[in-house]
């Protein structure tokens, strides 16, 4: 693979690992801040409570980890050790 083209994929993992971070963080934000207001909501839409709420938000950010770290953040660092081997 060309030097050009695998610093373009690792430039492109991580900034998708990035983008990935805020939006979670987002997501984090709105859900503290607003948990009264729509766990009420979920609660009487979906017959579930609170606690059943609580263990699928944290199961969420879970998700989210797993994804942004595993799928992102691990091609990035290793493309970042490839790119850095083979400095021309």
């Amino acid at each position: 693979m060309e030097h050009a083209k695998i610093i373009f994929l690792r430039n492109v993992f991580f900034r998708a690992f990035v983008v990935g971070v805020l939006f979670a963080l987002i997501f984090l934000i709105l859900t503290l801040a607003l948990w009264n207001t729509w766990a009420g909501w979920a609660v009487h839409l979906f017959t579930i409570d609170e606690k059943d709420l609580g263990r699928i938000v944290l199961e969420f950010f879970t998700h989210v980890r797993i994804v942004l770290v595993f799928f992102f953040l691990v091609p990035a660092i290793a493309l970042h050790w490839t790119v850095k081997r083979q400095r021309p």
